[in-house]
Order: structure tokens, then sequence, then C-alpha cells
């Protein structure tokens, strides 16, 4: 019996060591090649960027420019 919960407790040190394990989608940012002016509308950014083949987009930057956004 003694053997079993050592096996145990070696099992649940495994599992807390390395927790869990999530993977977490990276996300590359391209700068709009349609996109006129300065960007003030994340809405009006991700529509501009869906016209160029991606999920979205917003605005970044202190330029404010309009950057799609795509899962790497």
């Amino acid at each position: 019996m003694g053997r079993f919960w050592s096996v145990l407790f070696a099992l649940f040190l495994v599992l807390v060591i390395t927790g869990p394990m999530v993977g977490e989608a990276r996300k590359c940012r391209s700068a709009s090649h349609r996109f006129k002016g300065t960007c003030l509308s994340d809405t009006n950014c991700a529509s501009v960027c869906k016209t160029e083949g991606f999920p979205g987009g917003d605005c970044k930057g202190l330029r404010r420019r309009c950057f799609c956004e795509t899962h790497c």
C-alpha cells in the first residue's frame, strides 16, 4: 500500500511542476496597405484588414497606423 501512495504522490508532483499545458496563439501584425490616413477607429481598421484577407486589425502606435493581425 505504501508503494501506491508513493507513485500517486510522484505523479501529483509531476503534474504540479509541469502545470497545465495551455497553448497560447501568437498574433502576427502587418501594417495595412489599403488603409489611408490616421487610424482613429479600430472597427474601421479591422474592416479594411478583412478586405486584405486578415481576420482583424487595430490602431497602434504614436502615429496611429492601422495594423492587421493574424494568427502565426
